[in-house]
């Protein structure tokens, strides 16, 4: 592979409708016009990658992706800055945890640089898509899942990998002070030697029953627990978690194996050490968290990830308890690490990491 073919859709929608499909668009749900294909076989390698109008894919309903589950994904997001351009947030570091999950997933490697150039060609393809609402961006998710035809256990031999793109906007509903959380009880997201640490759609799946039972009962999201003692704070359904306590220090439970390494986490561990605060990353006991927050030791708690960015965490239950977290609002801390954030993300304010990439 060595580089991308254009082929522009020949009949985008129209400049009206497409417009009415981004006043409003949500999250994840008014796709643009285009995709970026590459497809891969064992002994050739990977193809040269096509930027392609976007349609239905015709799958065989052998392929081993439908039964073996071999699929993993990333999550981005291009941002407009103030003279009109785009750009991506640390791609380089998406497409190195997605061979990295490709690695757990027994998957082939995709070409890194390639991966970066494909989302900014679609990013600047359908630059048109970006939606006029505050907060607004074009959600990137390359993903790539087994393609080869067979029953059989064993890595597959084909592979698909696509880059989608959708405008969005907030993750969350708007007006909301802070998320409230219920700990999940039975179920486990993932366990030592699992997949907890790719980003495989398997470990959303399992998430999805007692994410659907919280929605039901008014909570917003999910906190799993350690699948071995179910005492200490893993991460919530698709987000990573931070505490702030009242000696200005920040926690958040380490990489080991069983969460994901957050792009946005590790991004607000950069900024939070930066500004010389003391950072832990240490495993954090629910019955630390609700005494914590009884006391006041425990002054804030925000989620983050590259969707819903830094978002602050009002409550957290369980079945015979309700901790609240300061007074419900967002705390000084995690609105500082979040404008901060969100500047360089849309290059309102200088980034000395290197972390944004423009797209010309």
């Amino acid at each position: 592979m060595t580089r991308i073919i254009t082929q522009p859709h020949p009949n985008p929608v129209s400049a009206t409708e497409r417009a009415e499909r981004i006043a409003d668009p949500g999250f994840g749900k008014v796709f643009t016009d285009h995709m970026v294909v590459a497809r891969y076989t064992a002994g050739t390698g990977w193809s040269d990658a096509e930027l392609t109008a976007r349609g239905p894919l015709s799958i065989d309903p052998a392929s081993a992706v439908l039964h073996y589950a071999q699929e993993i994904f990333e999550g981005l997001k291009a941002y407009r800055h103030a003279d009109g351009a785009m750009a991506l947030f640390r791609p380089d570091a998406n497409a190195a945890r997605f061979n990295q999950s490709a690695t757990r997933m027994a998957m082939p490697h995709f070409p890194e640089e390639i991966f970066v150039d494909a989302c900014k060609a679609i990013a600047r393809m359908d630059a048109a898509w970006f939606p006029p609402v505050e907060g607004g961006s074009l959600y990137l998710r390359p993903f790539m899942f087994a393609s080869e035809v067979f029953l059989g256990v064993k890595p597959s031999s084909e592979y698909l990998f696509i880059v989608l793109a959708a405008a969005s906007g907030g993750y969350f509903k708007p007006g909301a002070s802070g998320i409230n959380l219920l700990v999940s009880d039975h179920d486990s997201r993932s366990g030592p030697g699992g997949t907890g640490a790719a980003k495989c759609g398997g470990n959303y799946a399992a998430s999805l029953r007692f994410q659907a039972e919280s929605i039901a009962k008014g909570y917003d999201q999910i906190v799993f627990l350690d699948a071995v003692e179910r005492r200490y704070v893993e991460e919530l359904g698709g987000m990573n978690l931070f505490f702030v306590f009242d000696d200005g220090s920040i926690l958040t439970p380490p990489l080991d194996g069983c969460i994901l390494p957050g792009i946005t986490r590790d991004s607000i561990l950069t900024l939070a050490r930066d500004k010389g605060l003391a950072v832990r990353e240490e495993r954090y006991a629910i019955d630390a968290w609700r005494a914590d927050a009884a006391s006041g030791k425990l002054r804030e708690v925000f989620a983050c990830g590259t969707a819903a960015v830094v978002t602050p965490v009002a409550s957290v239950s369980g079945d015979d308890f309700k901790a609240e977290i300061g007074a419900g609002a967002t705390g000084q801390l995690t609105e500082a690490l979040r404008s901060q954030l969100v500047a360089i993300q849309r290059g309102t304010a200088a980034d000395p990491y290197g972390w944004v990439q423009r797209i010309d």
